[in-house]
């Protein structure tokens, strides 16, 4: 059965299409009846993401409970998922299809999270046995295809959430996908991409500072190519260049860049204190939170309209907390 978007729902106005194992959210589903239910994912990101539940052993009628399936390596160094107690049963074309079944469904999401080394599910690690032998090599069946199926759609598993820098990037990803269908909606235009660009700058300063110029030359020939295939190229870019976590490093090149907007507003012992603490967080000292906080309330004092335009400066709720763990 394929999962229902609900777009006429409130909460699907409110909140953030993204699509999930249903066992993290509490459906018993797995092979032995069970469940794998995601505290964290049920208790904080659901007030943001409507989640879509899915499982594709369920949707090829493996049943519940059912017989345990796993990925192997065939002797031509195909990976397929075959049944346990009859690897003759294999399950990995009928894992595929019911992605590519569903294209529709999982074009609209704007993120996904999947369950670890499921063999249809996990998306990365999973075990590949050959022989007796397993090696964490492989990528589940129907995850493998989504995410090539969606190369910009931001994927994360469960259990790489639980790491401060992984999750705000996976969550960071999300919030700009919701932004990018925002402005397709709206219509797209060339001053529209630019302006989409321009207020992601400092976002992607903070990942790779050479794509941002990089991004900017390619919207610079908007007016050479078809307006849909440019804008296929730059999302699938710019979601690339968001996939590697900004760093430290990179996080205090900026705080740097937006120190400037400041200069002829703060006097000079806001000037220290705006510098002491960026060289705290540097440090390690503090939270990237501190910073943000502090030039926050300058600018409150002193607004630039380049600064309260970027999403650097907010670019997910403050109430996910997340820039108080990085």
């Amino acid at each position: 059965m394929e999962p229902a978007l609900n777009e006429s729902s409130e909460a699907a106005e409110e909140k953030i299409p993204v699509g999930i194992s249903s066992c993290l959210l509490g459906d018993q589903v797995r092979y032995d009846g069970g469940h794998k239910r995601h505290s964290w994912i049920t208790g904080t990101l659901d007030k943001y993401f409507e989640f879509h539940p899915f499982c594709p052993e369920v949707d090829i009628g493996l049943g519940i409970p059912r017989k345990p399936i796993r990925l192997v390596r065939a002797e031509n160094g195909e990976i397929r998922c075959v049944q346990i107690d009859d690897p003759a049963i294999d399950h990995t074309r009928a894992l595929r299809d019911c992605l590519y079944d569903r294209r529709e469904w999982a074009r609209r999401l704007c993120g996904y999270i999947l369950k670890k080394d499921s063999p249809s599910c996990g998306m990365e690690r999973v075990r590949v046995w050959r022989g007796e032998m397993p090696a964490r090599e492989g990528s589940g069946i129907f995850a493998d295809a989504l995410m090539r199926e969606f190369p910009w759609l931001p994927v994360e598993e469960e259990g790489r959430l639980g790491d401060a820098v992984l999750r705000e990037n996976f969550i960071q990803r999300v919030f700009v996908l919701r932004r990018w269908f925002a402005l397709l909606e709206s219509g797209v235009s060339v001053s529209a991409l630019t302006q989409f660009h321009a207020r992601h700058k400092l976002i992607l300063m903070s990942h790779d500072p050479m794509q941002y110029p990089a991004l900017g030359r390619l919207l610079a020939d908007a007016g050479k190519q078809d307006l849909e295939e440019l804008s296929e190229q730059y999302l699938l870019r710019l979601m690339a260049v968001l996939k590697h976590p900004a760093t430290r490093g990179r996080h205090v090149n900026v705080l740097q860049h937006i120190t400037g907007y400041l200069k002829k507003s703060l006097a000079a012992d806001d000037r220290q204190e705006l510098a002491r603490t960026i060289e705290d967080y540097r440090r390690g000292l503090t939270p990237l939170i501190v910073p943000i906080t502090l030039l926050n309330h300058f600018f409150r004092k002193h607004p630039h309209p380049y600064i309260a335009e970027s999403w650097y400066m907010k670019p997910y709720p403050a109430e996910l907390i997340l820039r108080n763990q990085l």
